[in-house]
């Protein structure tokens, strides 16, 4: 049996991993053992750090937001605790840009927190009035289904709908409720 070499592959290899580590210093980018070495440990360092990065992140634009709120005469667990009460659900990235870019936005910002309660009660008085209009439109609809053809047919005629004459009564129903 013919004797098979490894050589074009382990070649192959070796050019793959010190192609990666070019640029590093010392040997480690001139030796295949040592460039190994340092590519699985540059590995780790950038798996580490790219969960680190996140945290560094956040940390920042924490920093840059307290600075603006210092500003405004307000700390920063104040400022989210009251954020959080009025119902505003921005990210911390977000809040900062603002903070960075929109004064006036930032200012805003820091009322509603500062009466964080006062924004709950404009909110409930928002979804009140949404229920109220769901419930007129209801109605309306409920109403379109109590109506003659007859009646139906003008409503119709004036919303300038085609075919009109010649609809059913649930066809008329459905055609003025789009």
């Amino acid at each position: 049996m013919a004797r098979v070499r490894n050589g074009v592959v382990t070649k192959r290899r070796h050019k793959k991993i010190l192609k990666e580590a070019r640029g590093y210093f010392g040997s480690k980018h001139r030796e295949f053992k040592s460039a190994k070495e340092q590519l699985m440990h540059a590995g780790k360092y950038a798996y580490r750090d790219r969960r680190q990065k996140k945290r560094e992140m956040r940390k920042l634009w924490i920093v840059r937001i307290n600075a603006a709120c210092r500003e405004e005469g307000i700390s920063y667990s104040r400022f989210i605790e009251g954020l959080s009460k009025a119902g505003i659900e921005v990210n911390r990235k977000m809040i900062s840009e603002i903070a960075i870019n929109d004064k006036e936005a930032f200012k805003n910002l820091v009322e509603v927190a500062k009466t964080g309660k006062v924004k709950e009660a404009k909110v409930e008085k928002v979804a009140k009035e949404d229920k109220k209009e769901e419930k007129k439109v209801k109605e309306e609809k409920k109403d379109l289904k109590d109506l003659t053809v007859a009646e139906l047919r003008d409503m119709a005629k004036n919303a300038n709908i085609e075919g009109y004459s010649t609809m059913k009564k649930a066809e008329l129903v459905k055609a003025l409720n789009k």
